[in-house]
């Protein structure tokens, strides 16, 4: 057994919400250690397309925003959990441009995008009702995590790669994070330890035979480990679907098509070509309304025999699509279909868990000490989240889990 170095704050996880923590903690002067489970690079994270929603519209606000939460999840979400992720949502734009993400802005928003007072390309996402989500074009997830993990790389932290959490304890200081290494088991002592290892997606996608939108690390022993700890949960049970998953051609299963495809004019079209549903509804109204369109004999079979609805993406126009949707254009391209001439299959496909590990308003888990931000934590969505809300719960809760992580552990 080898026993590392101790450390004020160990965060498990280099997701979106991993990074943040990582990097508030190191920034409050914690000595912190970032361990992943396979390289820093590899999360669900960098695969978010759709964006990141704040209230910055004019005719918007963030209780509008916590209202449009609280309603997307039948009120099963925590309001206060939800009042700090809407009231927050702002700084944490500005947070992340400081660190370096880019966020799409134009002086004309194009036919059905709107743009802010701050100039920033606002969509209208599902669930939502006001233009509110921001977008680095298609490839938000990957930008906010790129800029995160270039500032944890130049600070002081120290990085863990190839580190599977095994078990967590208590120690007379704080923590004992077990891992298993390429060198052998390891414990790393902390003063605090956050958790940000993401959901169980990928594997239990596996286990039903489905298809998943989820980084093969999505596996959520972690989850597990922390309830093996003494860690309470809620709505464990309730994972999410993503309405538009990629039916065909085959290099296209799994992939979650944006869902600013819909924001931008495309529709869910049946086997007559007719509309049967809200297409800007919410996630879990929307994939029930293609699952049962299919089921009551209106879908469509995709050539190697899956079932599928059309998604309409003619209607979008080519401006916002160059604009919003560039990098789902050129893997449709590449595959020898034109998503801007031609309908494209489309199933709900799993793809995120909703619930996790209770958390306070400072992400502190019922573990004293230990911490959890991300997918792996409860109470924000409820039942059912809203797109564009995951990015911005790890941006928001990463760095108060961060913050009050190095502030426990620095103690």
């Amino acid at each position: 057994m080898r026993r590392s170095a101790s450390f004020d704050v160990i965060v498990v996880g280099s997701g979106a919400a991993g990074l943040a923590a990582a990097v508030a903690a190191e920034r409050a002067g914690a000595r912190v250690a970032l361990a992943t489970k396979t390289t820093l690079q590899a999360c669900n994270s960098a695969k978010a397309q759709g964006g990141i929603q704040a209230a910055f519209g004019e005719d918007d606000s963030p209780e509008i925003h916590a209202e449009d939460v609280m309603r997307s999840s039948h009120e099963t979400a925590n309001p206060r959990l939800v009042e700090l992720l809407t009231s927050e949502a702002p700084s944490a734009i500005r947070w992340l441009e400081e660190l370096g993400v880019e966020f799409t802005r134009q002086g004309s928003a194009g036919s059905n995008g709107h743009s802010s007072a701050g100039g920033y390309r606002l969509a209208r996402c599902g669930g939502a009702t006001r233009h509110r989500l921001l977008q680095v074009g298609d490839r938000t997830g990957h930008a906010i995590t790129k800029a995160l993990r270039d500032t944890y790389e130049a600070g002081a932290g120290v990085e863990l790669p190839q580190h599977t959490l095994r078990a967590l304890a208590p120690s007379e200081h704080g923590w004992v994070a077990s891992f298993d290494t390429k060198e052998g088991p390891a414990d790393v002592e902390g003063g605090a330890v956050v958790l940000a290892a993401g959901g169980r997606c990928f594997a239990e996608a596996e286990t039903r035979g489905e298809l998943s939108t989820n980084h093969p690390n999505a596996t959520g022993e972690v989850t597990r480990i922390a309830t093996d700890a003494g860690a309470e949960t809620r709505d464990l049970d309730a994972l999410q679907y993503h309405p538009n998953g990629g039916a065909w051609p085959s290099t296209m299963q799994g992939y979650s098509i944006p869902e600013t495809t819909r924001a931008y004019g495309a529709v869910l079209r049946n086997a007559d070509g007719e509309e049967f549903t809200d297409s800007l509804g919410p996630r879990d109204a929307v994939s029930a309304a293609i699952v049962v369109e299919v089921e009551q004999g209106r879908g469509v079979e995709t050539p190697d025999g899956r079932p599928a609805v059309w998604l309409d993406t003619t209607r979008i126009s080519p401006e916002d699509a160059a604009i919003s949707l560039p990098y789902m254009l050129r893997r449709y391209r590449a595959a020898g279909i034109d998503p801007l001439a031609e309908l494209i299959y489309t199933y709900p496909v799993l793809h995120y868990q909703n619930g996790g590990l209770v958390i306070s308003e400072h992400a502190e888990t019922t573990l004293e000490g230990v911490f959890a931000c991300g997918e792996i934590a409860g109470g924000t969505h409820g039942r059912n989240r809203m797109m564009g809300n995951s990015l911005l719960e790890c941006a928001v809760f990463g760095r108060r889990a961060g913050k009050a992580a190095a502030e426990k552990g620095s103690a």
